[in-house]
């Protein structure tokens, strides 16, 4: 990409799209476009043909997604593989047809089998079943990776596939009833400590092993990949690095400095046993992440309490 190019971010007031906003300007690109919800709808094929037809883009970010933690996807499977299908169907036949330079489509780890190898390889990808919390957004998810591939072999377009590890930071989403694990644990926390609760529920048993990823190192392995990789292999972006659940709502207790105690409820589900992603291929090209997981839920939490508990 020049400095110049015209660059288009969808999804850009999400946690993934607004990092990226702010890669891009830190790293000197000026001519970004973005269009909010109520001014462009990514469902429908009709609107976002016209985006195409008029503005034409030279590089996307397709960051835009309907995403939640197990509570939601559980609750509203139809919405998420519907949206999802629809929103990256829209985009990259129309960034296809535009003749846009390059496209890069967010996918997600949970597109890996629920029992892969551990730490996950890139070559894992389709040979295995999925966790069943989270399936119709995974399988989304797969069928735009699968679209990129295939508009690469019959069109020679050139569409990039990322693969994320959990995110966390500014701009999440803290709703308990559709937000991830680390910013639920954040909101919850911080709830107990403000009303002096004496304790904390948390889903499951709390053995779960995860990855966590500062959405500033993956914006900032996002612009790396967009000037330096072109392939329709998929490619993984993550730290390398995992921790149980229970470390992490240790960690987040410290941080946000609740006295009180952690309860388990082991009723609830715990999803996949564990989710770590080998990221030597990108670590290859010349990349690596730079935020400490402490370093970066301090950062969430300032965030947090500065724009959603007032």
């Amino acid at each position: 990409m020049n400095k110049n190019s015209k660059i288009y971010i969808a999804g850009h007031n999400g946690l993934v799209g607004s990092a990226i906003v702010r890669a891009l300007k830190e790293a000197g690109y000026s001519n970004l476009l973005t269009k909010p919800r109520s001014d462009l709808d990514l469902t429908s094929y009709v609107e976002v043909e016209k985006f195409f037809t008029s503005e034409k883009p030279e590089y996307i970010f397709l960051a835009a997604a309907k995403v939640g933690g197990i509570f939601a996807n559980d609750k509203y499977p139809a919405d998420f593989i519907k949206d999802n299908i629809l929103i990256q169907t829209n985009i990259i036949d129309n960034a296809y047809k535009s003749k846009a330079k390059k496209l890069l489509f967010l996918g997600s780890s949970c597109i890996y089998p629920k029992l892969a190898l551990q730490p996950i390889r890139e070559e894992y990808f389709m040979t295995g079943a999925l966790e069943p919390t989270n399936e119709p957004y995974a399988i989304a998810k797969i069928a735009g990776i699968i679209m990129c591939q295939s508009y690469s072999k019959q069109y020679g377009m050139d569409a990039i596939s990322v693969m994320p590890t959990n995110l966390y930071g500014e701009n999440d989403n803290f709703d308990l009833e559709s937000s991830h694990v680390l910013p639920a644990m954040i909101r919850k926390f911080d709830d107990a400590k403000k009303n002096n609760l004496k304790e904390v529920v948390l889903w499951g048993t709390g053995s779960p092993k995860r990855e966590f990823l500062h959405v500033d190192d993956l914006a900032s392995a996002c612009v790396f990949l967009m000037n330096n990789y072109s392939s329709p292999k998929i490619i993984n972006i993550g730290t390398g690095e995992d921790l149980s659940i229970l470390e992490l709502a240790n960690i987040v207790k410290e941080c946000v400095g609740y006295k009180g105690q952690i309860v388990w409820d082991s009723s609830k589900p715990d999803g996949t046993p564990r989710k770590l992603l080998d990221i030597s291929k990108i670590k290859s090209l010349g990349w690596s992440p730079k935020i400490r997981l402490t370093d970066g839920i301090k950062r969430t939490y300032k965030w947090y309490k500065e724009n959603v508990s007032l």
